[in-house]
């Protein structure tokens, strides 16, 4: 055993002793470990032994329930606390819990506005980004001038002539598609070979033969 951890475990009666006291609640030697090995360095060994010897004493009380042994001060040499001590208690610690609840309130709201200034743009980031969105809204004032000085715009009624034409092929173009199929559906009824034989010998060519997909009217 080092020295500062021999120094520790000579030092864990009276470590454990004003822990217990300060503390006033049952505690296990598990948790006494937990709560003071990181401050006080002290090993599990040395906190069973230490609570072992103070109980032994009579320094502090020891109850077993079950496998487990829980340990706590001795309530003898603290003073009887009254009735109207115990509501005045009561009282500060709804106070302080609601104080609590309103502190942890306003923590929550400065943690989401710092998440919000800590997501937002620095100001030198957000002069750069206003420097490229104008460049950007140059460029395309300079488009939109170049395209209204242009010469050969399509007139609405060029346009409306152009979706006229369309209409027309493509109902023209469904109405000889469907003739050429009721016709070639009835000379398969009675030809001895398959369809796509027929359309072989014949040297038809359909839209599928071409991924030639019909435009929606």
């Amino acid at each position: 055993m080092s020295k500062s951890r021999a120094e520790a475990a000579a030092g864990a009666p009276g470590i454990i002793l004003r822990y217990l006291q300060e503390q006033n609640r049952p505690y296990s030697a598990q948790d006494v470990f937990g709560n003071l090995q990181k401050e006080h360095g002290l090993g599990k060994a040395a906190v069973v032994k230490a609570l072992d010897q103070l109980a032994q004493q009579g320094t502090i009380k020891e109850k077993t329930y079950g496998k487990q042994k829980i340990y706590f001060a001795d309530q003898d040499q603290f003073d009887t606390v009254s009735d109207g001590d115990l509501h005045s208690l009561d009282a500060s610690i709804v106070a302080l819990t609601a104080k609590v609840q309103s502190l942890q309130q306003s923590c929550r709201h400065m943690e989401a506005e710092l998440k919000e200034l800590t997501n937002s743009l620095t100001t030198p980031e957000m002069q750069r980004e206003i420097q490229e969105l104008k460049k950007e809204c140059a460029r395309y004032t300079e488009r939109l001038k170049n395209i209204k000085a242009a010469t050969n715009h399509v007139t609405p009624e060029e346009k409306e002539k152009v979706y006229r034409d369309r209409q027309k092929y493509c109902r023209e173009w469904r109405k000889r598609k469907r003739m050429t199929t009721e016709l070639c559906d009835a000379i398969l009824e009675g030809y001895p070979k398959s369809k796509k034989q027929f359309f072989e010998e014949v040297g038809i060519e359909t839209d599928e033969d071409h991924n030639v997909t019909l435009p929606d009217p």
